[in-house]
């Protein structure tokens, strides 16, 4: 083939990738928006704080009671006998690795519970994307970009067709 021949086929070659690329119809979802507003993650959410209010509210009222043995220590450890102040301490010790224990404890079960409800909703939010594609004759729906025109961001469908769902 000799270079006029080339050239001529590149040129239908970009005219056809143009045509295919003009006909594409590309989608953008933000997944972060949709975990915060959409009505499953925010049941989820309500879920999870209700489950973890009690818990919750014990570790703040053990970490008072350690805040207050602490500054009893302090006020008046220079006053009291060595052998009352050592107990004070002991006691004190104990309730500080024990409030670590029940705040590791209670961090690890609430970040547990969180990744279970969190994939429960990221399971109906994808069904919910492939729903839209499909009806509205998507090539392709992003889920991750650097960045993205709001006029082919659908999460807001996404969103509003999750709260409809039950």
């Amino acid at each position: 083939m000799n270079v006029r021949t080339l050239s001529l086929v590149a040129a239908a070659l970009v005219g056809i990738s143009q045509v295919a690329i003009a006909e594409t119809k590309i989608g953008f979802v933000n997944s972060d928006r949709v975990m915060r507003e959409a009505a499953p993650a925010v049941r989820a959410q309500q879920r999870l704080e209700k489950e973890f209010e009690k818990r919750d509210q014990e570790l703040q009222r053990l970490a008072k009671d350690l805040q207050s043995m602490q500054e009893e220590l302090e006020r008046n450890g220079t006053t009291m006998a060595d052998s009352d102040r050592r107990t004070k301490e002991r006691a004190l010790g104990e309730l500080n690795r024990d409030f670590q224990r029940k705040q590791r404890e209670f961090r690890e079960d609430l970040n547990q519970r969180r990744n279970e409800e969190l994939a429960s909703v990221l399971d109906k939010a994808n069904r919910t994307v492939k729903q839209i594609a499909e009806s509205e004759s998507y090539d392709i729906i992003f889920q991750e970009a650097v960045y993205a025109s709001p006029k082919i961001d659908v999460t807001d469908k996404v969103i509003k067709a999750l709260s409809e769902a039950k």
